[in-house]
């Protein structure tokens, strides 16, 4: 009787434990529920064609979506990255798409100065700089100054006129918008000896180094993001963007000694004189009798810092 007793105690016990490990208690069950996020990914789409700078590429051949659809995946999974250059489109785009409208150029070959810089003054490891990457000869020769007190690779402006003049000149020779936006990367003696060798007639039926392969694809994408986002997952508020700098100009026709304390005098400082013109180099501003420069500066106090007196 006493040895019945015993296993029936344990048993109890035995299936007490049991049941106290499988069986969590309403409030952690719901914890652990709630505290794991669901995923919401918005897989981009391949349009079945498109119009790029008046030239449609249709995309039923498997090898063009494909690549459509690698540099559509890239962009809509480095959030970060797509995100932080929508957010610098809205400053300077109006700027941009007005030298663009004014050289007669397609504005869909805009969204190169975002692929090649990410609309920022950067300076790569061969040298190329600004917004359009720029090599120090190839600057000179469209026009841009580029010595110890000026380097016009970085006026947003000027460069980009420079730019929409590569890119004519590229389209007079080979005739297509797409194959001048390769030559931006492969250079134009690169896309000509390209299209000889392989007597081809078009971007798309070259076989190329995969740089500039992938070249004119990420150009497209990059446009069908920007010009629809929300299709591609992103969704951001307006307040969200970069607003355009608010400034004004002033005429430069005489030597400045010292650019800290002429910016002093605007009442503003030597980084925001830098931030609003980049291209401007060293201490001070020597102006020859035949040149004019114009400086930016704050229209107002509203956006950036101006100092007191």
């Amino acid at each position: 009787m006493t040895k019945l007793l015993v296993f029936s105690l344990l048993f109890i016990f035995l299936t007490a434990c049991t049941n106290s490990h499988s069986e969590k208690p309403p409030l952690v069950q719901e914890n652990i529920k709630t505290s794991t996020p669901k995923n919401h990914f918005v897989l981009p789409k391949v349009p079945k064609q498109i119009s790029f700078a008046g030239e449609n590429i249709d995309f039923s051949d498997i090898d063009l979506k494909e690549r459509m659809d690698n540099e559509l995946v890239i962009n809509n999974f480095w959030h970060s990255n797509t995100i932080l250059m929508m957010k610098r489109a809205n400053r300077w785009f109006p700027i941009i798409k007005k030298v663009f409208i004014e050289e007669n150029v397609p504005l869909d070959l805009m969204y190169i100065a975002v692929i090649e810089s990410g609309l920022q003054n950067v300076t790569s490891p061969r040298g190329a700089k600004g917004f359009w990457q720029f090599m120090k000869p190839t600057a000179k020769e469209y026009g841009l100054k580029v010595n110890q007190q000026v380097d016009e690779r970085y006026h947003v402006e000027k460069s980009t006129r420079a730019a929409c003049k590569y890119l004519k000149k590229a389209y007079e020779r080979f005739g297509k918008w797409t194959l001048a936006t390769a030559s931006y990367n492969l250079g134009m003696y690169g896309v000509a000896d390209n299209l000889e060798r392989q007597k081809m007639s078009s971007f798309f039926d070259l076989s190329l180094n995969p740089e500039t392969a992938r070249y004119v694809f990420r150009v497209i994408a990059v446009k069908l993001v920007f010009e629809n986002p929300k299709a591609y997952g992103f969704h951001i508020d307006s307040n969200a963007l970069y607003p355009p700098y608010i400034t004004k100009e002033i005429l430069i026709d005489s030597n400045i000694s010292n650019l800290y304390e002429w910016s002093k005098e605007q009442n503003i400082s030597i980084k925001i004189l830098r931030k609003l013109n980049p291209w401007i180099r060293g201490r001070d501003f020597r102006v020859n009798r035949k040149d004019t420069f114009f400086f930016k500066i704050p229209l107002n106090n509203e956006q950036l810092g101006l100092i007191e007196g």
